[in-house]
């Protein structure tokens, strides 16, 4: 099979295509529509096209919409996580996001009578998709549901013949974020503790305020690989112009590489206007926010070769989605063209950050 990294740009798609040896992996963006079932539809339908299975798909607001029923939802046979804000153009219509693998069998890993998960694997390792993971009980207190949310995600890593040791990448959305993140942390960091995670590799990770349609105290996805050969490396990249996360106890790696014969795929974990010492910085100031922000990442993707030019997803997180408008501007005078990203009106980690973003990119590796 060719290898090579390609985007379509369509009216109603950008699609992204990883093309490596075994499989080819998919990544769809669709703009703000209407979130009815048509959606899920349309998404099993792209699949078809490309013969392949959604592993995983991010709703991104919307979801008061009452044309989306329940039963709607539970029809869905792949892993859904569904946040709760304000879409791009203030009104109801949802942005969405999906990832199909083709040229390799999918297993989906099944709790509690819901798909939370996809696996799937190569000559040189297994990989797994995890979302829309759940905390047990609603009605417990807000650390009681952040651990049962992580011994949930062990569990399906488990069924998938995982360990925790073997996640790669975290997306974390917590209702009501601001009043307990620094709880939510110290649950984190006390579950890595005990699994071991500091010893190998801390995942990278976003944490952003976003409510769910579950009604629990937080949601979120994970990516988990298994390497079964020395030919596929994991490993953290520090960002050049901020300090380690862990420094301001919050425990995640800025960014992450997975590097196979096929290409090397770079995940940016969520990143805000966070200076060198960890201090925010340009408070009140959203412009300069977004400009140091993305000042950060760029310097993240020129650490590994890479530019905005070798995006395959971003999400962009805006606490005012008036400052949309800001972000296009940036984009356009940085020559930022074509970015297949997402946006949500949500809560960044500090009440003073205004915007956060993540993104990921991939290159071919030479034949």
């Amino acid at each position: 099979m060719h290898r090579s990294v390609s985007r379509s740009i369509g009216k109603d798609m950008v699609r992204t295509s990883l093309h490596r040896e075994a499989f080819a992996k998919h990544l769809l963006s669709i703009p703000p529509g209407d979130p009815s079932p048509a959606l899920f539809e349309r998404l099993a339908s792209s699949a078809n096209e490309l013969e392949g299975a959604i592993v995983s798909q991010m709703v991104l607001g919307g979801s008061e919409r009452p044309e989306v029923n329940d039963s709607a939802v539970e029809r869905v046979q792949w892993p859904l996580t569904w946040l709760r804000g304000d879409p791009c153009n203030g009104r109801s219509p949802a942005a969405s996001q999906a990832v199909v693998i083709a040229g390799a069998p999918v297993c989906p890993l099944r709790m509690d009578g819901r798909t939370v998960g996809m696996v799937y694997e190569d000559e040189h390792a297994v990989y797994c998709q995890l979302g829309g993971v759940l905390p047990v009980d609603p009605k417990a207190s807000r650390a009681a549901q952040a651990r049962q949310f992580f011994e949930n995600m062990e569990t399906a890593l488990t069924l998938a013949g995982m360990e925790f040791r073997h996640t790669v990448r975290t997306w974390l959305y917590l209702d009501q974020l601001l009043d307990w993140y620094d709880t939510f942390n110290e649950v984190r960091t006390g579950f890595f503790e005990e699994r071991g995670v500091f010893d190998h590799m801390v995942p990278g990770s976003t944490g952003i305020g976003a409510a769910n349609r579950a009604g629990m105290a937080l949601i979120g996805d994970a990516l988990a690989i298994k390497p079964k050969t020395d030919r596929i490396r994991i490993f953290p990249v520090a960002s050049p112009l901020q300090c380690p996360a862990i420094d301001y106890k919050s425990s995640f790696s800025r960014a992450v590489e997975i590097d196979t014969p096929d290409c090397r795929e770079l995940y940016v974990s969520g990143t805000a206007s966070i200076a060198p010492d960890g201090q925010s910085v340009y408070l009140d100031d959203p412009e300069a926010q977004i400009a140091r922000t993305m000042e950060v990442v760029s310097a993240i993707l020129a650490s590994r070769e890479m530019s905005w030019a070798d995006s395959t997803r971003a999400i962009a997180y805006f606490k005012d989605m008036t400052h949309l408008e800001l972000f296009r501007a940036y984009c356009d005078e940085a020559g930022i063209k074509d970015l297949p990203a997402a946006c949500l009106h949500a809560d960044v980690c500090r009440d003073e950050l205004l915007f956060e973003i993540e993104v990921e990119t991939a290159v071919a590796n030479p034949s």
